[in-house]
């Protein structure tokens, strides 16, 4: 596939930690737990080298058992709100790409502070889950909704698949990001050019595979700085991640799909 293929890095013999991606995931919340966590599992299975998940502190604790593999950063609150924005923008310098939204809940203060951070962190963006709800369009990032999010933030989705295409077409080229509209069939935009996924099974209902998604592009993005090209390659590897993870396990779970995530790849190269 010509577009994964532009987008995963290879490695080298005199690589250094860290030069495959760091990645920063902001999420979290009293409620999901999960979320976040399956997202950079996923994003550490699919290549990256490091990920930080800036999470509330009883969250950020229970994350920290879920793999050793990940890092937690403790805001010492019971959610993400406005009073943590200059420490996260801060602390995203450090980093590749910054996935907002994974878990984070939808706590007032919590809305109030998605835009502000979506505006002040400069680095490759990736909007996910609740952030939707805050209604906030930012510029140059990759959206990743469902359906229903899309209506949030731009227009109500037809369920005829042309028209459909077209209007998440119009909402990339207004807004100045990529979308990725998950679905039956995902849409991929950036308001030039335009493709379907239909790399999928029903047992992808489940909740989490929209996190393990996230995980996956934001790899992909870290490696090659490409929106469009990490965006359409992510949809695929995940769709043929949940394939594999059917087939094998009979059953789909997000967190099952991430053990299939490398063979994912290389069966989608």
């Amino acid at each position: 596939m010509s577009y994964l293929q532009s987008v995963v890095k290879p490695r080298t013999s005199n690589s250094h930690k860290g030069d495959y991606g760091r990645i920063l995931i902001i999420g979290g919340s009293n409620m999901y737990t999960g979320a976040p966590a399956l997202a950079g599992l996923a994003a550490l299975a699919a290549g990256a080298d490091i990920v930080t998940i800036a999470a509330p502190e009883k969250t950020a604790w229970t994350i920290s058992s879920y793999s050793p593999d990940l890092i937690t950063i403790k805001l010492g609150e019971d959610k993400i709100g406005v009073e943590h924005v200059e420490e996260l923008v801060k602390l995203s310098e450090k980093f590749d790409v910054v996935v907002i939204g994974n878990g984070i809940g939808r706590d007032k203060s919590t809305l109030e502070a998605i835009p502000t951070l979506l505006k002040k962190i400069k680095k490759p963006l990736i909007m996910e889950a609740d952030c939707f709800k805050a209604k906030f369009v930012p510029k140059g990032a990759v959206l990743t909704p469902n359906r229903r999010e899309f209506s949030r933030l731009f227009d109500r989705l037809p369920q005829d698949i042309e028209k459909a295409k077209k209007k998440i077409l119009a909402a990339a080229k207004k807004s100045k990001n990529v979308i990725l509209v998950k679905g039956p069939v995902d849409i991929i935009t950036d308001g030039k050019k335009i493709e379907e996924n239909h790399i999928h099974n029903p047992e992808m209902t489940v909740g989490g595979t929209g996190d393990v998604l996230a995980g996956i592009l934001a790899t992909f993005l870290a490696w090659s700085g490409k929106k469009y090209e990490s965006a359409v390659s992510a949809a695929v590897v995940n769709g043929v991640a949940g394939d594999i993870c059917l087939k094998r396990k009979r059953r789909v779970t997000a967190s099952g799909m991430i053990e299939y995530i490398p063979e994912a790849i290389q069966i989608s190269l």
